[in-house]
């Protein structure tokens, strides 16, 4: 794949989700005050003025020897956190989901712990340069950068801190139900921002259907389709007189010389610019190599789906993870019950619909969460109630027809499931109280808890 597209906004993306930006403006911090600092304490020394108390007071060869110290020690503890953290990459990737590694990637603790050394690092390099002796310098002159020592000696301090920090967070972050509480969290931020953003949108409805007249509009790019940027491709759209309609969800692949959209004039005996326009996708609707939670309401169901179907194979056999996978996938679901479709529709100055972005809507989001962990846990008891439990949930939630219906759907399947292959433990009877359950619940009553 060799996305191009939107390249501010992918840049931006890029420096976002990485580990390095803010470990690499650390290292360059301390590396210009390395070189500030020992001309600051030549002309304080100069002058023969003491402004500061409690500065370093050795002679060259302690300076040397405690900045050398500071750099071989933090560089040994910089190796460990780094190979710690790629530990904690692989066990995120190996036995919950690799889509977790952004999650990882963008943790500022990780990466204020990491630039914090490595400034450390870098900085006492540099001051250690700045040291001279009288037998190193041409007219037998000592040269003690007091100051700057003693700021290494708090850069010491503040990586002792960052160490320990860093260990605290790295316990808590191997643990499951912190990484699900960080996928909800990044997911509720999706979610809060998509909306605000359709809020003042056309109607939740579908978008309108394609044309016969409608001619497609192949990528000329591979990747996953991230997010559009709506107002540029709007102007271009406004200036031929064409209205646009994405045939790819944010999230979804798209494959370089097939259809990504599909384009028709308003006048219909005019043929739209398909070469102009695939032009202007390329620039203005970005690809990228993974999916992003930019523009896309499913990604965090689908990383929480991932977790509960990976701690049900047989290789790791967690279905209490599974359970509480579904619980943030059912607290998820009810934030996205308050529309029934997140497709955009961008209308130009004019008041014409000229861009229609589809996405997910309420069906296809209740699909995703439900049917792949209701496949690999159909003979898992919790798991079976858990799943019944949150069609119950979603339906009470439910706040239009067509999303009661996909609650039904659902419902329907799974204790037909249920009923030709009963849980350990569960009887018929049992099966068919819990899909009453969800049955009330659409229609406004909550069946109370059995003890």
């Amino acid at each position: 794949m060799t996305p191009r597209n939107n390249r501010p906004s992918r840049i931006r993306n890029a420096v976002t989700s990485a580990l390095w930006p803010l470990p690499t403006a650390a290292i360059l911090l301390a590396f210009g005050l390395g070189i500030g600092l020992p001309v600051l304490d030549e002309l304080l020394q100069a002058s023969g003025e003491r402004p500061l108390a409690l500065v370093f007071e050795g002679g060259p060869s302690a300076a040397r020897g405690i900045l050398s110290t500071i750099a071989g020690s933090v560089i040994s503890v910089v190796t460990l956190l780094f190979s710690l953290t790629i530990v904690t990459l692989q066990l995120a990737s190996s036995q919950y989901s690799p889509r977790l590694l952004q999650t990882f990637v963008r943790d500022r603790v990780v990466q204020v712990c990491l630039g914090t050394l490595l400034a450390t690092f870098v900085y006492s390099l540099v001051v250690l340069r700045s040291v001279r002796s009288a037998d190193d310098s041409d007219d037998g002159s000592a040269f003690v950068p007091r100051l700057s020592v003693t700021v290494a000696f708090v850069f010491a301090l503040a990586s002792v801190a960052a160490l320990v920090t860093f260990l605290a967070h790295q316990t808590r972050q191997l643990r499951v139900e912190t990484m699900m509480r960080d996928v909800h969290v990044e997911a509720t931020a999706t979610i809060d921002r998509l909306t605000a953003q359709l809020d003042g949108d056309f109607p939740d409805c579908p978008l309108p259907g394609v044309p016969a007249r409608a001619r497609p509009v192949c990528a000329r790019a591979s990747g996953f389709l991230v997010q559009t940027a709506e107002d540029r491709l709007l102007g271009e759209l406004a200036r031929v007189g064409a209205v646009l309609r994405l045939d790819r969800r944010p999230g979804e692949s798209v494959v370089a010389g097939t259809p990504l959209a599909w384009v028709w004039t308003d006048d219909p005996a005019a043929e739209p610019p398909v070469d102009e326009l695939a032009a202007a996708l390329e620039r203005h609707v970005e690809l990228s190599f993974e999916r992003s939670p930019a523009a896309d309401p499913s990604y965090g169901l689908r990383k929480l789906v991932d977790i509960a179907a990976r701690a049900l194979s047989p290789g790791i056999n967690d279905p209490t993870t599974a359970v509480h996978a579904l619980s943030h996938v059912s607290a998820l679901m009810g934030q996205l019950s308050t529309r029934e479709t997140w497709h955009r529709q961008v209308a130009g100055d004019d008041g014409v619909r000229r861009l229609l972005v589809p996405s997910w809507d309420h069906t296809a989001l209740l699909d995703l969460s439900v049917t792949q962990v209701r496949s690999y846990g159909r003979q898992d008891t919790t798991v079976v109630e858990r799943l019944f439990a949150l069609l119950t949930e979603v339906g009470w939630q439910a706040r239009t027809e067509p999303q009661r219906q996909a609650v039904r759907a659902q419902c329907a399947t799974l204790t037909a499931r249920s009923l030709e292959e009963l849980p350990a433990g569960r009887t018929a009877d049992d099966v068919r109280r819990m899909a009453d359950a969800v049955e009330q619940a659409l229609s406004g009553r909550w069946e109370p808890l059995r003890t």
